[in-house]
């Protein structure tokens, strides 16, 4: 439209269409200027959006606490302060629309005025610049070419706005993957579970040590128990096997084989994990039990739920196992979802099986039954039991304890016991015989 009204308005009076387009790099001008003072204030809205459904989120699913605490008021006034910074903000925007597009409005309205006061002049004054046809097809054009730039203020306003969301979303979807497969991995020998840690270490990104100069292995079959005290590296350690990060230094070896050179889902699917942070997705509990094999049959799924001492609690609801547990588990108490948790690894049945914690949210008599259930379900597998109560691992083949990211005893239970050392004062302390005093 801006091409074909461009050729005829000069073609018709080169004078009058400089009129008429003079607005036109003032609009241009003005857009690119307004984006650059309107982004600033967009990513801010974003910004302050953030926080508020941070704080809600946070505040619902930490309602227990809140009300324990009597701290209603004060979430209460953490919730007004950043409804308070999005509405300044959004205040800081309509500011700034508010005087941009009435200013386009009256930039191009003086364009058409010149056009029309010009052009009326020298039609009224009989001057052989333009006809009275001339002038009316002139003004057509001229609004055809300068009414629609008054939509670059809201058309610029939405942009930005969608910009300022986007933004955030692509900062996560280009993040740079860090963890990959090989291109051509190494084909994983199922039939074997040998795992080797040759001196790890490793840091998060504030480069404290967690892992120091780590060595161990595990024979295929065999089932350890690692023990330590918080902090000293033991689920870090499951992390690295399962790849969601890799060590500063060291090699870790599957089969003989660098974890590195194998494709990461077949590393993953040779590995079932119950996590100390048990999830669940908003579904039933059968689809819960089933996550690693949705197509599993009910007798499989009620077998691991029995081994996981899950059956005889969910007999005793109404949906049985429809049951819907809600979001993350809301439904269920933590021992449930422990409970699940290991039930739901049990169906995977793959050939290494890793307890992080796995007993740590039931009771002292549904323990005892997990554990001996957890050494009937890993027999004929690779096992690693990590457990704060040294009872879950008491009879494993062997116990490895964890100080300062480094193995520094390794035995069975009676041996242990006989060195008097870290894992000695670890189990008289969980016992009683020792004082914390």
């Amino acid at each position: 439209m801006i091409g074909f009204a461009a050729v005829v308005m000069f073609s018709t009076s080169w004078q009058l269409a400089l009129i008429g387009l003079l607005p036109l790099p003032f609009v241009i001008i003005g857009s690119l200027k307004y984006q650059s003072w309107i982004a600033p204030w967009y990513e801010k809205v974003r910004q302050s959006v953030g926080e508020i459904s941070n704080r809600l989120e946070n505040n619902l699913s930490g309602i227990l606490v809140i009300k324990s605490f009597t701290a209603e008021p004060y979430e209460k006034k953490r919730v007004k302060q950043c409804s308070n910074a999005y509405l300044n903000n959004n205040i800081g925007v309509i500011k700034h629309v508010s005087l941009y597009v009435p200013i386009i409005r009256m930039v191009v309205a003086l364009g058409f005025a010149g056009v029309l006061l010009v052009g009326s002049y020298w039609v009224l004054n009989d001057l052989p610049y333009i006809s009275v046809g001339e002038l009316v097809l002139f003004s057509m054009l001229t609004q055809r070419v300068l009414w629609p730039l008054t939509r670059f203020g809201v058309i610029l306003d939405d942009f930005e706005r969608a910009s300022a969301c986007a933004k955030r979303v692509f900062e996560l979807l280009y993040s740079k993957i860090t963890i990959k497969s090989p291109p051509t991995p190494t084909t994983l020998d199922t039939s074997r579970c040998d795992i080797a840690f040759n001196n790890i270490c490793f840091h998060y990104t504030n480069h404290v040590p967690v892992l120091n100069t780590l060595n161990f292995t595990v024979a295929n079959g065999e089932t350890i128990g690692i023990a330590g005290t918080t902090g000293s590296g033991k689920s870090t350690l499951i992390k690295l096997l399962l790849r969601l990060y890799d060590p500063q230094t060291g090699v870790i070896t599957l089969n003989n084989t660098p974890i590195k050179q194998l494709a990461i889902s077949d590393l993953r699917s040779h590995i079932a994990l119950v996590s100390q942070d048990t999830y669940l997705f908003h579904g039933s509990i059968k689809e819960n039990i089933a996550y690693a094999y949705p197509t599993s049959t009910d007798d499989s799924i009620i077998a691991a739920a029995k081994m996981a001492e899950l059956d005889q609690f969910v007999s005793t609801l109404p949906n049985g196992y429809e049951t819907i547990v809600g979001e993350r588990g809301i439904k269920l108490s933590g021992g449930q979802r422990q409970r699940l948790s290991i039930a739901r690894a049990i169906l995977k049945n793959a050939p290494l099986m890793v307890f992080d914690e796995a007993t740590s949210s039931v009771d002292t008599e549904t323990e005892e039954m997990i554990q001996k259930n957890i050494f009937t379900v890993t027999k004929g597998k690779t096992a690693i039991i990590i457990a704060h109560r040294l009872s879950t691992i008491r009879y494993a083949n062997r116990i490895l304890v964890i100080d300062q990211g480094t193995v520094v005893e390794e035995g069975c239970h009676d041996t242990l016991i006989k060195q008097n050392n870290h894992y000695a004062r670890l189990w008289r302390i969980q016992i009683g015989e020792r004082s914390l005093v």
